[in-house]
């Protein structure tokens, strides 16, 4: 069943509850239905935490955490989602966030060489940010929206074959 696979990835409520980033929220952390495993939650979660994946700023998780409250789904896998964009996939998913805008608004791409320094940094985004941004936020909501329904298909799939297979055992 899903709801099992998932409890053996979460961090545990403590570990949420004590990370000295997330103590900002402090009481709404004491929310039972932001620990809740149900289709919905999950489903939900998956979609915070897709989208603030391609957020390209540090406080990722603190953003996911804070959606995870406001639309009430499961807050420890929102979290963890984000993780999907860390210091090893950053790099290539930005680069193709990049091309996605590129793309979507029709300009050319810029070949740069990659320097580890604050000016190289300010001058790519000062010409390059409109496609960045663009390509973020088109793959974040695409993601977001992939992932809840693939997540809360799958939900219904695993449910309706453990149930054939338990009525099934039955007969």
């Amino acid at each position: 069943m899903p709801r099992k696979f998932f409890k053996r990835i979460m961090p545990s409520h403590t570990e949420i509850k004590e990370h000295k980033y997330l103590s900002i929220f402090g009481e709404a952390l004491h929310n039972p239905n932001l620990w809740h495993m149900n289709r919905r939650s999950v489903a939900g979660a998956f979609a915070v935490g897709l989208f603030f994946m391609w957020v390209p700023i540090p406080s990722q998780m603190v953003m996911a955490a804070a959606a995870a409250i406001i639309f009430h789904t499961n807050l420890p896998l929102s979290v963890v989602i984000v993780w999907i964009s860390n210091p090893i996939t950053i790099p290539p998913m930005f680069y193709f966030a990049y091309l996605v805008g590129t793309w979507i608004l029709g300009e050319p791409v810029q070949n740069f060489e990659f320097q580890l320094t604050f000016e190289w940094l300010q001058n790519e985004l000062e010409t390059s940010w409109k496609p960045f941004l663009t390509g973020c936020f088109v793959l974040a909501t695409a993601s977001s929206i992939i992932g809840y329904f693939s997540i809360s298909q799958f939900w219904t799939y695993a449910v309706r074959k453990e149930r054939s297979r338990r009525l099934g055992k039955t007969k």
